[in-house]
């Protein structure tokens, strides 16, 4: 018999390295406005971060009351796509005057 599947040879399975690992961190940073409510803050959370709604609304505490908050900490190329996320997100439905997204910036972590 020519071969059996005793004399099948396999390499050993490389694992492949995260290609994040080494780069510098980035914060997102959720700009504070008047333009958005609480609830469309959580929800855009929820959906964008998959925070659950206590996450969100702490965020959203904090950027009412500081102005700011740190949605997220990650490589430079995540952190400017979760921060186009952030601003093409739309207007809040809860409030007619909003015309828009809000804003976020990425800038770089401490330490």
């Amino acid at each position: 018999m020519a071969g059996t599947l005793t004399d099948t040879k396999t390499r050993p399975r490389e694992e492949k390295r995260r290609k994040t690992a080494g780069l510098p961190p980035y914060n997102v940073v959720l700009l504070d406005d008047d333009e958005h409510s609480y609830e469309y803050v959580i929800f855009m959370l929820k959906t964008l971060f998959g925070y659950p709604v206590r996450k969100g609304y702490e965020l959203a505490r904090e950027v009412d009351t500081k102005g700011r908050a740190v949605v997220a900490t990650t490589h430079l190329e995540e952190a400017e796509l979760k921060r186009d996320q952030i601003q093409s997100f739309g207007p809040d439905p809860l409030i007619p005057h909003c015309k828009g997204s809000m804003n976020a910036i990425v800038e770089p972590a401490a330490g």
